[in-house]
């Protein structure tokens, strides 16, 4: 059985973590708002999400957007403009809520029909000695329970991402260690 990698590129290789791949996928399916939190049109639909129900300003609070009420007020009426601390508060909660709301979503979209076809693309070895290439090919996996890690990409704990991403490449057999960093990952939902 393969070990993890614990000095990947050493060689020249180039990639990411399988499980950076998979947040990224995650955060395409999401659907964040694509306006800046700079651009007051971006600001206001970031604040109306997070304000539009009880639930939603309690879990904005948990995520770290520990402004009152009034405050929030006055910038959505545009009396008074946030700092730049309070706009990375804001996109913060905005990116937690909206992974909190979208996960239940994606469970059963991801976990439905016998779970989901991922492809996974090796990483780059272009700039690799020819001498320590490894031969590596595109793989794909069809992932059943996706419950640990979407549960922990909607947490933002991406040490708990990464474990539940290898967890579940163990399934392509003794090959895996090979398939930690990639080049891409692909799968719909």
């Amino acid at each position: 059985m393969p070990e993890r990698t614990h000095d990947f590129g050493h060689y020249g290789a180039r990639g990411i973590k399988g499980s950076d791949a998979v947040a990224r996928q995650l955060d395409e399916f999401a659907g964040y708002i694509t306006t800046p939190v700079t651009a007051q049109r971006g600001l206001l639909a970031r604040l109306h999400y997070l304000t539009k129900s009880d639930h939603a300003r309690q879990a904005a609070r948990e995520a770290g957007l520990t402004v009152t009420d009034r405050t929030v007020k006055a910038w959505l009426e545009g009396k008074r403009r946030p700092s730049r601390a309070s706009l990375e508060k804001i996109e913060s909660a905005y990116r937690t809520v909206r992974r909190q709301n979208v996960a239940r979503y994606l469970l059963r979209r991801l976990n439905g029909g016998g779970g989901t076809r991922v492809e996974i693309h090796p990483f780059n070895q272009s700039q690799v000695d020819r001498r320590f290439q490894r031969v590596l090919e595109y793989r794909s996996l069809n992932v059943r329970q996706w419950d640990a890690v979407v549960r922990a990409w909607a947490a933002g704990d991406t040490s708990a991402l990464d474990e539940a991403w290898v967890d579940t490449i163990v399934d392509l057999g003794s090959q895996w260690g090979q398939y930690e960093y990639v080049s891409a990952i692909g799968f719909a939902a």
